[in-house]
């Protein structure tokens, strides 16, 4: 799975775990799905996400990198 796709993921993940502690536990775990929301619109302003350099430093490949490694080798059409 590329690196975009397990931002996707687990930022979905977060999002989707966080409304349901809210409603099972307490509603203060809003703050944590607000903090998800900021941190994604942080990233589409300023290119810069600190989930994608854990999962690159853990060797998760970006999507573009593969498909260019693919081109260069005859791979893709």
């Amino acid at each position: 799975m590329s690196l975009e796709r397990w931002i996707r993921l687990i930022a979905g993940t977060f999002v989707i775990a966080s409304v349901v502690l809210s409603y099972v536990h307490s509603r203060y775990w809003l703050l944590f799905t607000l903090f998800v929301g900021l941190n994604l619109l942080q990233s589409a302003l300023t290119r810069w996400c600190l989930m994608e350099d854990i999962l690159r430093k853990l060797g998760v490949r970006s999507e573009v990198r593969a498909v260019g490694r693919a081109a260069a080798q005859g791979g893709a059409r």
